[in-house]
């Protein structure tokens, strides 16, 4: 039973933990690149892994928490991340099915549409359209940083969770 719920808050504390990790005041590229969105990267990952114990109650609040944390408006992150997962439930054995270089291009459409539904969230909000330029760079530091991070989660995946199966 606790080896079932700590495979149960992985997935969740990947994403909180992802969510902190981008927010963080420090910045190694003195402010050149905007921070990745770390917390969009599980909700993909278990998403897609183990579907199971990636709800969309739980992509909401990761979206909720980056936006308290990066300071955009309430909401907004929170809609992207539920419009992502949507597409990753919808497409969910496409997705699946990818793997190298395929699998990298398909979490970057998942960003893309998370960022696409930010970019208009925000131009709703403001009244106004804000530069492409920033949502661009945050799309491309996203994808490339989404490489190692997989890597990582399956990591976690392989040493926590995978060992841990339970049925919820």
């Amino acid at each position: 039973m606790v080896g079932g719920l700590f495979a149960g808050i992985v997935p969740f504390a990947c994403g909180v933990l992802g969510a902190v990790l981008a927010n963080l005041p420090v910045s190694f590229t003195s402010g050149l690149l905007p921070p990745p969105l770390l917390a969009l990267m599980p909700v993909y990952f278990w998403t897609l892994v183990r579907p199971d114990l990636m709800p969309p109650w739980a992509a909401f609040v990761l979206g909720l928490l980056q936006d308290l944390l990066s300071g955009m408006p309430p909401g907004v992150w929170a809609c992207s991340f539920i419009a992502a997962y949507a597409l990753i439930d919808r497409q969910r054995d496409s997705f699946a099915s990818l793997s190298g270089w395929a699998a990298i291009l398909g979490f970057g459409v998942v960003a893309l549409v998370a960022s696409v539904c930010a970019f208009l969230l925000v131009s709703f909000y403001f009244l106004r359209i804000p530069p492409v330029t920033p949502a661009l760079g945050l799309l491309v530091v996203t994808v490339v940083f989404y490489m190692p991070t997989a890597l990582l989660l399956g990591g976690v995946h392989r040493r926590l969770v995978g060992s841990a199966r339970t049925q919820f």
